[in-house]
């Protein structure tokens, strides 16, 4: 008899801690869907020329959730690209971490390569921080020469997907509208993760950046002209080393 009570004491205490777990996970995921309303995402552009920083800043709710991590992932377009030295340079001055989903060709043109991807991650040292900001630099690559004379083409970046992960809350699910997208869960890139994606960000628009192009129709001039300049050279130097008997 006294087996059977503990048996039946210890099932019920058992039975009481899942429900109490259950209820802390269902209040905070309550909680973490307000949070996810009143968290927003703002970016901007500074400097000018092929060289720009894109500063991207995420301003959290008031009542931050510990536990909670960011994630920002870009969809770079093909005629920007960030140089992956500069960022390993600059690792240890930053307080975020970065990671490519492809390798970076610093020299292709930019009707020659396509679009990537990065993961961000910020860093704090705050459990509650109220505000998070990343500047990453990027650089703008050359374009194909226009063939209707234009002397700027221009390049739209789209602003970045704001995701966010905890642990306390299983049932993502439930957090309509959001939605839920698998991604690395660190920059180690050693396996993904389930992460919630806000879905308001969409409302901000591309930014667009304009870039100094060629002129197509300038290509046959330009190349005869540097031809015949060569041309005129090579006899003129030709000249000098025949009358002044210079062998080499």
């Amino acid at each position: 008899m006294y087996l059977i009570l503990l048996t039946v004491s210890t099932c019920l205490a058992t039975c009481h801690c899942l429900i109490q777990e259950d209820e802390k996970t269902e209040n905070h995921c309550d909680l973490l869907k307000q949070w996810l309303e009143s968290t927003s995402v703002s970016v901007e552009i500074s400097k000018k020329g092929f060289h720009r920083e894109l500063i991207t800043t995420v301003d959290l709710s008031p009542d931050v959730l510990s536990g909670v991590r960011v994630l920002l992932v870009h969809q770079w377009p093909r005629g920007v690209y960030i140089d992956p030295y500069q960022l390993a340079s600059l690792r240890d001055q930053s307080d975020w971490q970065i990671l490519l989903d492809s390798a970076i060709d610093l020299e292709v043109p930019a009707h020659k390569t396509s679009g990537f991807v990065t993961y961000v991650y910020p860093n704090h040292d705050d459990p509650s921080p109220r505000r998070l900001k990343v500047t990453i630099p990027i650089h703008g690559r050359y374009h194909e020469p226009s063939s209707v004379g234009k002397t700027c083409t221009s390049v739209d970046i789209q602003p970045p997907e704001l995701l966010l992960r905890t642990e306390k809350c299983t049932q993502l699910n439930n957090l309509e509208p959001h939605t839920v997208v698998d991604a690395p869960c660190t920059v180690h890139n050693s396996s993904t993760c389930p992460w919630v994606k806000i879905q308001h960000q969409q409302e901000h628009g591309p930014m667009s950046l304009q870039f100094p192009v060629g002129d197509g129709s300038l290509v046959i001039p330009v190349c005869s002209g540097t031809l015949l300049v060569t041309m005129i050279c090579c006899v003129a130097l030709s000249k000098y080393m025949w009358k002044h008997q210079i062998i080499s």
